[in-house]
């Protein structure tokens, strides 16, 4: 299961009232080898709250890991 599902697992928990423990737990009873840790669930959660309902990765800020230049080809 990638990383996209697994966020929406956790969104519809939250939306159907979980608290982090009650997602914890069914997770790992549904989905015991993918199940995320403690903290990931906590860190969505607390992004929901915000208001903050995308699932998808934000985007990162500061320079590329490759850069193309002139110089460099």
């Amino acid at each position: 299961m990638d990383k996209k599902e697994i966020r929406v697992l956790i969104k519809y928990c939250f939306l159907k009232g979980k608290n982090t423990v009650e997602a914890k737990t069914w997770l790992d009873a549904e989905f015991p080898h993918t199940a995320p840790g403690k903290p990931t669930i906590k860190d969505w959660y607390a992004k929901f709250r915000r208001g903050e309902m995308s699932t998808e990765d934000g985007e990162c800020s500061g320079r590329p890991k490759e850069v193309v230049t002139d110089e460099n080809i």
